[in-house]
C-alpha cells in the first residue's frame, strides 16, 4: 500500500541523487511538487524536461528559492537549513524537511546509523554485510549518505527488516529522530567550509543520538577525545552506551575499563563485553583505523548477529571502493586509490597503514595530495609525510597549504620528501610513476575535497584508476 500524504503540495531544493527518486515518489503519491535548483536550467537538462513531463515545475537560477509557498519543503543535505529563504517559508508555516528525514518518519524497520568525520562508510558497509549475513541480503536496505536514497523502498520494509545508512553532518543537522542504533566513528575538523564552526560541527554530530531512549544502543570511540565527552552528554537519554578502542594505557584504557560492555583491541584481539570475538590478524583490510572500524561494527551488533561472523567477514571482505584500494601492480610499484580521503585526519589514517617496521628507515611511498580547500588544517600532515614519505607530488588548491605544512615540520630536509607540484591529476600520476621505482607505493590520499577538478571523490578516484591502468 502506498504511504498517505499528509500534505498536497512540496517543494524539492537541489535536484540529485537523493532527491531526484524522492520527486518521483512524491508525484507517484499525488503531490504537487515544485523542483528547485541553484543550476542554471541548461545544466540540469535533460532531467528538468523529463521532471517537467510528468508534472513538475522547474525554478533554477539565483532566484531558485524566491517565494516558496508550498506545505512541505524537502532540502537536500548540502543547502543549509537556515537559509534567509527558508526561514521565512518555515515562518509562514511551511515544515522543513529532508528525504532521510522524512525516512525516519516511515521506517517500520530497526535504524542503524552511523556517522563520524572518518571511516564511516566502511563501518557502514561491514555493518551491512554482518546484518545480510546473519538475516538473510533481502531484509537488509543499505542506504543513505552512501548513496543509495531509502525513501523510494520504505513500503517494501517490515519490522523484521533491517535499514544501514550513513548520515553525514549536513543530513543530521536538523535531524530530530534518532535510529536504534547509533554509531560515531570520531569527531575530526571537517566542512568547516559549510559549518559556522568546530562547535556547529560536532553538535549536528549529536543529533544521531539526542532522539534515542531506553532501549536504544550508542556506540562511541573511546580513542577521540570528542566521543569521549560525547557519552557524558548522552548517558541522559537513558540508552546503552558501548564504548571502543585500543587498550594501551592513558585515559582511552580508563574509560574501556569502566563500561563492562565495550569493545577492546588488547593484545592482538578484540573482545566486546569480555568475549573473545576475533584477531586482529583475521582483517584483510590494512591499517590500524580499519581494526577501529571492526571495533565499531562489533560492538553496535554484538548481540544481534551470531559471534562467529565477525570474523568470518574480516577474513574475506577487500574494502570499499576509493578507499585504499589497490589499483595495480605495475612493474613492481603498487598503485592505490583512497579517493575518499577528503581531509587530513583520513590522510593520516591512510599513512599509518603504510607505515614501515620501527626498525626499518626505508622510504617507499609516494603520495599525490591536494584538492578543494574546507578551510582545514593542514599542519598535522606536515611530520607523518616527512616521516613516511619519499615524495609528495601536489596537485590543486590546497597544495600551498600542505606544502607549507610540510616544509614547516622540523624533520623537513631539503628533498626529504621530494616536493613536486602539478597542475593536473594526469600530470601528477605521470610524475609519481617517473619518481618511482620497484618496491614503492604510489598512493592518492588528497586531504581535500575534489570540487576544484571533480563533481566528488568517485569521480576523482575512478579519474586516477584510468590513467594509473593507462600508465
Amino acid at each position: 500500500m502506498k504511504t498517505k500524504l499528509d500534505f498536497k503540495t512540496a517543494s524539492v531544493v537541489g535536484v540529485g541523487i537523493s532527491n531526484t527518486p524522492l520527486i518521483e515518489w512524491l508525484i507517484e503519491r499525488g503531490a504537487v511538487v515544485t523542483a528547485r535548483d541553484q543550476k542554471t536550467r541548461d545544466r540540469l537538462e535533460p532531467l528538468a524536461s523529463r521532471l517537467e513531463s510528468k508534472g513538475v515545475r522547474i525554478v533554477c537560477g539565483e532566484a531558485y528559492l524566491d517565494g516558496i509557498t508550498d506545505e512541505v519543503i524537502f532540502r537536500t543535505p548540502g543547502i543549509r537549513y537556515d537559509k534567509p529563504q527558508l526561514r521565512t517559508a518555515v515562518a509562514r508555516g511551511a515544515r522543513l524537511t529532508s528525504e532521510m528525514e522524512f525516512f525516519f518518519e516511515l521506517c517500520p524497520c530497526p535504524i542503524v546509523g552511523i556517522t563520524g568525520s572518518d571511516g564511516k562508510t566502511t563501518t557502514t558497509t561491514i555493518i551491512s554485510k554482518l546484518l545480510e549475513a546473519a538475516y538473510g541480503e533481502e531484509h537488509v536496505y543499505l542506504g543513505g549518505n552512501i548513496g543509495r536514497p531509502l525513501l523510494p523502498e520504505v513500503e517494501n520494509m517490515t519490522p523484521a527488516d533491517w535499514a544501514v545508512v550513513e548520515l553525514s553532518s549536513f543530513q543530521l543537522q536538523t535531524m530530530y529522530r534518532s535510529p536504534r542504533i547509533a554509531v560515531i566513528t570520531n569527531v575530526t575538523p571537517n566542512h568547516l567550509d559549510y559549518h559556522i564552526d568546530m562547535i556547529e560541527y560536532i553538535d549536528a554530530k549529536r543529533n544521531i543520538y539526542r532522539g534515542q531512549t531506553t532501549g536504544d544502543r550508542l556506540v562511541l570511540n573511546a580513542g577521540n577525545a570528542i566521543t569521549r565527552e560525547m557519552a557524558q552528554d548522552a548517558v541522559m537519554t537513558g540508552n546503552e552506551i558501548r564504548m571502543f578502542g585500543f587498550d594501551e594505557g592513558g585515559i582511552q584504557s580508563e574509560v574501556l575499563a569502566r563500561d563492562g560492555n565495550s569493545c577492546v583491541c588488547r593484545g592482538g584481539a578484540i573482545y566486546c563485553g569480555g568475549e573473545h570475538i576475533m584477531d586482529t590478524a583475521d582483517i584483510k583490510l590494512p591499517g590500524r583505523h580499519n581494526i577501529e572500524n571492526y571495533m565499531a561494527a562489533v560492538a553496535a551488533l554484538y548481540g544481534h548477529v551470531e559471534t562467529f561472523r565477525f570474523a568470518e567477514l574480516a577474513r574475506s571482505f577487500e574494502g570499499v571502493e576509493h578507499r585504499i584500494e589497490l589499483v595495480r601492480n605495475k612493474d613492481g610499484v603498487r598503485y592505490y586509490n583512497s579517493s575518499i580521503d577528503s581531509s587530513p585526519s583520513r590522510t593520516l589514517a591512510a599513512l599509518s597503514a603504510f607505515a614501515p617496521p620501527a626498525d626499518s628507515n626505508e622510504r617507499r611511498l609516494i603520495v599525490i595530495c591536494g584538492g578543494y580547500d574546507k578551510q582545514l588544517d593542514y599542519a598535522p600532515l606536515g611530520e607523518p609525510l616527512c616521516r613516511l614519505a619519499k615524495a609528495v607530488v601536489l596537485c590543486g588548491a590546497t597544495s600551498p597549504k600542505i606544502k607549507s605544512a610540510v616544509t614547516a615540520c622540523p624533520g623537513y630536509k631539503r628533498g626529504y620528501p621530494l616536493l613536486r607540484e602539478e597542475s593536473t591529476l594526469e600530470k601528477a600520476v605521470k610524475r609519481a610513476a617517473s619518481l618511482a621505482k620497484a618496491g614503492d607505493i604510489v598512493l592518492l590520499s588528497p586531504a581535500s575535497a575534489s570540487f576544484d577538478m571533480f563533481k566528488n571523490f568517485e569521480e576523482r578516484g575512478l579519474r586516477f584508476k584510468d590513467l594509473v591502468n593507462h600508465l
